[in-house]
């Protein structure tokens, strides 16, 4: 099956520093898929490469068969929507910060949103549950808000791929799950295919349909959540020593994090 979204030997970074190398794998349309690993492991360089805000070194990145860095600005703002880990908007309104997700759908000489606009932004501020906060100002929400605002804004333009950098970290358990529910939701029913940078390992089992685990610039491993969480790849990743157990009722991995203390006075089997 062809691959949706397509990395092929894709190397960016920044040379004499830090450089993402030969990196490799595929995605196919409306999967939610998790890059995981620890920091400095090249989780951001990655992203960055495939959005081309960083240039590729070698190989390609393709969506649907066409090469993103060979994409006008305003074709990859129609194609691919980001949504960054925090959300500077300042002094507008929430609708106002959805409705700036239409502007690469201006035409020459528009100034002003038209009708269509609109009823799109109405759309995605309904679909996060934004709606009933459109008049506040987006420097007044809380953070798990703002994220959802983040959300309705990137869907605004309509993409093809939607990157999300850790949407999930700095909040609580509650708007953790609002919005990991919010995101499955919108791969499995709208089709949207996804792809996420997240450090907790076992919102990532739960949610993900499929998880890159990088390691030192590269890609160590790719698949279903069950495969890549297993202890030997992450205690080796990530320099620390767990225990992965099921989910009794998701039958989703589950990783089990151990102190020092209890390392020293118990023997693990």
């Amino acid at each position: 099956m062809q691959s949706f979204v397509k990395i092929e030997h894709f190397s960016c970074g920044y040379p004499g520093h830090f450089v993402l190398d030969d990196v490799s794998f595929g995605i196919q349309k409306g999967d939610f898929v998790g890059i995981i690993g620890p920091n400095g492991s090249g989780k951001t360089t990655l992203f960055k490469g495939i959005s081309a805000e960083l240039s590729a070194l070698t190989g390609v990145v393709t969506l649907e068969g066409k090469n993103i860095h060979k994409m006008s600005l305003r074709q990859r703002a129609q194609n691919l929507a980001i949504v960054t880990q925090t959300i500077e908007a300042g002094a507008m309104t929430v609708e106002e910060y959805v409705l700036m997700g239409r502007m690469p759908y201006r035409k020459q000489f528009q100034f002003f949103e038209n009708e269509n606009d609109f009823a799109i932004a109405e759309k995605y501020m309904k679909l996060t549950g934004v709606d009933r906060l459109r008049n506040k100002y987006m420097n007044a929400l809380s953070g798990g808000e703002q994220q959802l605002a983040g959300i309705a804004r990137a869907l605004a333009q309509e993409p093809q791929l939607l990157l999300l950098d850790e949407p999930t970290s700095h909040l609580d358990i509650t708007h953790q799950v609002q919005i990991l529910n919010l995101i499955r939701r919108l791969s499995h029913d709208l089709k949207l295919t996804i792809l996420m940078i997240i450090h907790d390992l076992n919102l990532a089992g739960e949610y993900c349909d499929q998880l890159i685990m990088m390691q030192k610039g590269g890609v160590r491993k790719t698949g279903v959540p069950m495969d890549v969480l297993n202890y030997q790849d992450i205690e080796a990743v990530y320099d620390t020593v767990v225990i992965t157990r099921t989910n009794p009722v998701s039958g989703k991995p589950v990783v089990f994090l151990i102190s020092e203390d209890v390392m020293s006075t118990k023997k693990l089997s």
